[in-house]
């Protein structure tokens, strides 16, 4: 499902118009952009959590030449499902 795909289906399962739907889940993923960047976590009792996790410096390869390359430290994004989330897919 791509995002035209999902505003459809809120507008649909929300009896909205298709911009309402759109603008309401653009105000979803603005909410939650934000919130991690400031390091925070945005929950969903029962589909899961977005967090914001640190990856350290590293050295890594550069699969052509295999020489060494330096990777920096970076915040990374990252969603734990919920248990119910995971007990709808299995």
């Amino acid at each position: 499902m791509n995002k035209t795909e999902l505003i459809e289906h809120i507008s649909t399962k929300a009896d909205l118009s298709k911009a309402d739907a759109g603008r309401a889940l653009e105000a979803f993923i603005g909410a939650v952009k934000t919130t991690l960047k400031k390091k925070g976590t945005v929950t969903l009792v029962g589909f899961g959590t977005f967090a914001v996790t640190e990856r350290a410096a590293r050295i890594g390869r550069n699969p052509r030449t295999g020489e060494e390359i330096k990777i920096k430290k970076a915040r990374v994004p990252k969603f734990r499902p919920g248990k119910a989330l995971k007990d709808a897919v299995n």
